[in-house]
């Protein structure tokens, strides 16, 4: 296949001045509350439309460069709704250019490299998740749009182009590890690659690291590498300090200290029991590692003693949480400010004096949110520049930027715009979070969303929607798109952690094990049942939902307890658990995951074969019996079509035909905004039939 590079279009300058109009508003002393409404309020009596919740962002990201004086961001053109990678100099913030604009690609993800240089890579938007036929590739270009550079190539062709002459670039199996801290004036601007070597079934058997200059195209190969090194982890100057390999079962780590020639051995490990798994390395070289421990299992932050060869102190602990969340480091001096952490919603624990009073001055000025900070030249309030992503339950989000003014005694607030358009906060449900009993006595975490107009004791009709992985942590305090279009439909949306979800803890997580349909669908009837008493939901009036294993959830549901569900939503849903354990082309499944995960989460294909039997929507589908709305991706590689077939088929010969829907091209969900629309009024229209009669 001739792959050609895309070309930038005539004019897009006078298209990106007119969309960034929507933002890059100065306020002299700040907000004086919480930012406008993303997309402004809803018209009329009518409800939002389906769109204004699965339409893309219209601004994705933002970042500051490293000195503070320029910000880029990742803008939708909604005239050919394309992502644009845009650069805007703050002491000019009228006159923001467009760096990275393609007619026929989307701008993916960016990174600032130094305060002149950026990469960035791409993707499609207009076709379908399963017909994505190159690599994301990576590009470089300078800020004023000039240099641009093809680093990684999208596929293994020659690129050509209509304007310009690129460089080859590497081949595509390659991609971007870590952008390293600025080195001083004058040094190369580099970030490390990573070469893929894949097996003869295309796994990922090797990654080998590499630095790259951005301007040039250099390439420099680093030495003395451990073998099947397959993870990395990286100092701030972007020297590989900690490397891992999975291998029948066992995780090995190795780590390399500066000044070291070799590397040593840390750990070698059941894959799946591991006593401690990395987290980062800080800006001064410290290995952190996180440690699940207590009764629970919760995972804590520790430093790893290296000299004993096993974690140390505790930095970070959670209760009732694993820890999640990672380092905010000054840019230009590498030292560690503060870490993120995730519990029910983001917070900051700040080490740093000035950016702890900070963060409370912002808090104070948007209040009832979640405000994330991330500056440059942090020290000093009189030259400090601030990056705030601001968003909350009810609202998307919203970015701004706080900068220094001579002579001014308060910052400078200027508006970047909102995340994304037609979203009235006022008009979406209030998220809360729960901790109940399962009935057997264990933690049981629940996600609540409630209509906007929602009083308590009313018994709305209600979706009890189950997420996917299933060893993922499904909710978090934030705005969500099929939770608020549940609820601005009159919903009440029930979303359970059950036994086997991540993030509650390793006793929460390895309490699945062996459970799919049994234990775990316990967890999903529990919370229903919860809800049901609490008040919250009509329980005659109840649809379960869900994707991937929450659709397999959402078949077990409708098996297991028929007289608990009206109906039943399940898309690119797992019909046949041991339709996983097939080694063939079409499964992006790895075999180690085959060998080892899988077997030990949900059961041994040969010694658990009854068990898996028993478990398996296809083989019980007799007992299905309520409405069933379905729908796949032609091009699913984790849960292949088979799985849909099949059951509609069982169900059609049985005289109980379920909706059915497959989106062609598309894989395990869907990436087209036209098929994300089409989904949920879907949903809507099959909900309001079964549940508001």
């Amino acid at each position: 296949m001739l792959f050609r590079l895309p070309s930038r279009p005539v004019g897009v300058a006078l298209v990106l001045l007119g969309l960034l109009g929507l933002g890059l508003t100065a306020h002299a002393a700040g907000p004086a509350s919480a930012p406008a409404p993303a997309g402004g309020t809803a018209t009329g009596a009518g409800l939002p439309p389906a769109v204004a919740f699965y339409r893309d962002d219209i601004l994705a990201d933002a970042a500051l460069s490293p000195s503070g004086r320029y910000v880029a961001a990742l803008v939708r053109t909604e005239s050919r709704a394309r992502n644009v990678l845009v650069v805007t100099d703050l002491g000019d913030p009228s006159r923001p250019r467009p760096v990275a604009a393609f007619s026929d690609l989307d701008v993916l993800s960016f990174r600032w490299v130094d305060d002149e240089w950026l990469v960035y890579n791409l993707y499609d938007s207009q076709l379908p998740l399963g017909e994505q036929r190159f690599n994301a590739g990576l590009f470089s270009v300078k800020r004023d749009g000039t240099g641009q550079r093809q680093l990684v190539r999208l596929t293994d062709d020659a690129p050509q182009t209509d304007t310009r002459t690129v460089p080859q670039g590497l081949p595509y199996l390659h991609r971007l590890l870590h952008v390293p801290a600025p080195g001083r004036e004058g040094s190369a601007p580099e970030v490390v690659v990573g070469e893929l070597r894949v097996n003869e079934f295309w796994e990922i058997d090797l990654v080998i690291p590499k630095r790259l200059n951005v301007a040039t195209g250099a390439v420099r190969t680093l030495d003395a590498l451990p073998p099947n090194a397959l993870g990395w982890w990286f100092a701030a100057d972007g020297e590989p300090r900690l490397a891992s390999s999975t291998r029948d079962g066992r995780t090995r780590f190795w780590w390399r200290g500066a000044g070291d020639e070799a590397w040593r051995v840390l750990g070698d490990h059941p894959s799946d029991a591991l006593p401690w798994q990395p987290a980062f390395v800080d800006a001064a070289g410290q290995l952190h590692v996180t440690v699940s421990e207590g009764p629970a299992g919760e995972s804590r932050l520790r430093r790893f003693d290296l000299a004993r060869g096993e974690p140390g102190e505790v930095v970070v602990s959670t209760p009732g949480f694993d820890f999640e969340g990672g380092p905010v480091h000054e840019t230009a001096g590498g030292r560690t400010l503060g870490i993120r952490v995730e519990t029910d919603a983001e917070q900051t624990v700040w080490f740093d004096p000035a950016m702890k009073a900070a963060q409370a001055d912002v808090d104070a000025r948007l209040p009832g949110r979640i405000n994330r900070l991330t500056c440059r030249r942090c020290d000093d309030p009189a030259t400090r520049t601030v990056l705030v992503r601001s968003w909350s339950d009810r609202d998307p989000g919203s970015f701004w930027v706080l900068r220094a003014v001579p002579g001014q005694p308060r910052p400078q607030w200027i508006r970047l715009g909102a995340v994304r358009s037609g979203i009235d906060p006022a008009r979406m449900g209030a998220v809360d979070f729960q901790r109940i009993r399962a009935r057997d006595g264990r933690d049981l975490p629940v996600w609540i969303t409630t209509p906007h107009d929602f009083q308590p004791g009313q018994r709305r009709p209600a979706v009890v929607l189950v997420h996917g992985g299933p060893w993922v942590r499904g909710g978090w305090w934030r705005w969500s798109a099929d939770a608020q279009f549940l609820a601005s439909r009159g919903y009440v949306v029930i979303e359970p952690e059950f036994r086997g979800s991540a993030g509650y803890g390793m006793a929460h997580l390895r309490a699945g094990d062996r459970e799919w349909g049994r234990a775990m669908q316990d967890d999903v009837t529990d919370a229903t049942r919860w809800a049901a008493t609490a008040g919250l939901i009509d329980p005659k009036r109840t649809c379960i939902a869900g994707a991937s294993y929450g659709g397999y959830a959402t078949l077990m549901g409708l098996i297991r307890e028929p007289e608990l569900y009206r109906c039943g939503i399940a898309w690119v849903a797992v019909t046949d658990p041991r339709l996983l354990f097939a080694s063939t082309w079409r499964s992006d499944l790895t075999d180690e995951a085959r060998r080892h995960l899988l077997p030990a989460r949900i059961g041994d294909p040969r010694a658990d074969a009854a068990r898996l039997a028993e478990v398996a929507p296809i083989e019980r589908a007799d007992r299905i019996r309520a409405p069933l709305l379905l729908g796949f991706g032609e091009n699913d590689r984790r849960v292949p079509l088979q799985h849909g077939t099949r059951l509609r088929d069982t169900l059609k010969a049985a005289g109980r035909d379920p909706e059915y829907v497959v989106y062609g091209g598309e894989g395990h969900g869907w990436l087209l905004v036209a098929n994300r629309v089409d989904w949920a009024q879907r949903m809507e229209r099959f909900l309001a039939e079964h549940l508001k009669r």
